[in-house]
């Protein structure tokens, strides 16, 4: 990749870090975008290239087009190739189908909704309506406002009633897949044994790593109290990296309400709580703040706006709510790893696959024993005690599509 790529430009993107780095995969150029939309005859004559986007996994950009703009995106093929971005396709069709406000990809003359060229694959979107009012924020950066985590915990739920009844299975192995199946299951070690033998450049990274002992030491605990809830966990699609920035709104007011929903690269079978638990991981702790302070990093009054929204859909009763705290030390685990066989295994980048396997594997449990971890998780079990106490309450209904 680095050799046939070394000459073309590359943008400033959102690092691991607080801080802006050099993005690792060029910028997509003028000729590019012009030879990749001849084949999307809806398109028309491509105008000017208006913005090149500054997420860190993949090259991004938007397009003037005779037809009004599109958002043209490219990953390497050892990321995503046509088949796995058709799996997000459909799903997003789906949701689409059962009335979520979502942008489906363009599809080709061939009538594909991907495209591949040399080592690249590229999707086509029209540009959505809704302000990008979060176009620069990172990931773990906290809603501006109660009333966006609202809105956001809302269509949250909305999301979760859309995809019933998909029933596609488990995207197999690959990278940045953000998955389910190790500490779903009552003994996630062997599961977590498979995980890694299906991915090489993990299996390599953890050869000389006493990986067992410390998943022993930083994991298992919270995994026990995990357990009790396993059974009640209904397998369903969901969208796994719900964050402010992958929401477009309806102004750029405080009050402004979600109106599209994009970017389901991370899309899987997991289970609503676990959708939920992520929600609740990116946009409520500001984790890239914890160098520079120990305190203040939990924003409880986004946390319950964003749960309001939520159950004002789908109620969640007290037991569900227990479940979330348990699930969220763990919630972050297997996407961390997805992002260790990335950078060990695409971008070869030592220092960012440390980052993904002892600050996010094993630092984000361990920052749950922490004084601001356990103010979280007390404030949910706080929560659930006022849900068990409430008489009559909606809340206490068992919704299993909630869990």
């Amino acid at each position: 990749m680095q050799a046939a790529s070394h000459h073309l430009t590359r943008v400033i993107s959102h690092g691991m870090g607080a801080e802006p780095v050099i993005s690792d995969w060029p910028a997509l150029t003028s000729a590019e975008v012009a030879r990749v939309l001849h084949h999307y005859p809806e398109v028309g004559q491509p105008l000017r290239l208006e913005w090149h986007s500054p997420r860190p996994f993949s090259a991004a950009c938007v397009m003037q087009t005779a037809s009004g703009p599109v958002i043209v995106k490219r990953h390497h093929a050892r990321v995503r190739d046509v088949d796995a971005l058709a799996e997000e396709h459909r799903f997003v069709a789906h949701l689409q189908a059962n009335g979520l406000p979502v942008s489906p990809a363009l599809v080709t003359a061939e009538g594909a909704t991907a495209l591949a060229d040399e080592y690249w694959t590229y999707e086509v979107f029209p540009l959505a309506p809704g302000v990008d009012l979060y176009r620069e924020a990172m990931s773990w950066t906290p809603f501006s406002s109660g009333q966006h985590a609202h809105s956001a915990g809302h269509m949250l739920a909305r999301l979760h009633q859309a995809s019933a009844g998909y029933d596609a299975p488990a995207r197999p192995a690959r990278p940045l897949v953000s998955s389910f199946t190790i500490f779903s299951q009552e003994d996630p070690v062997r599961p977590l044994q498979a995980y890694i033998e299906q991915r090489p450049a993990i299996a390599d990274y953890l050869e000389n790593r006493p990986w067992r002992g410390e998943v022993a030491q930083h994991l298992l605990p919270w995994h026990a109290g995990l357990k009790p809830y396993l059974d009640e966990f209904a397998p369903l699609w969901t969208h796994n990296d719900w964050h402010a920035s992958n929401l477009l709104w309806s102004d750029a007011t405080e009050q402004a309400q979600v109106q599209t929903v994009l970017d389901f690269g991370l899309c899987d079978r997991t289970c609503a709580l676990h959708d939920l638990a992520t929600a609740i991981e990116r946009n409520i702790v500001e984790w890239l703040a914890i160098p520079q302070r120990q305190v203040q990093l939990v924003h409880l009054d986004l946390l319950d706006a964003m749960l309001d929204g939520y159950a004002s859909v789908l109620p969640l009763n007290a037991r569900q709510t227990r479940a979330l705290a348990a699930l969220l030390p763990l919630v972050h685990a297997e996407f961390a790893l997805a992002e260790l066989d990335y950078f060990h295994g695409v971008t070869q980048s030592p220092q960012n696959a440390s980052l993904a396997y002892d600050t996010y594997f094993l630092g984000h449990a361990a920052w749950f024993h922490t004084s601001e971890g356990q103010r979280l998780l007390t404030h949910l079990q706080h929560r659930a005690d006022a849900l068990e106490h409430k008489p009559d309450s909606a809340s206490a209904a068992v919704n299993q599509a909630a869990r």
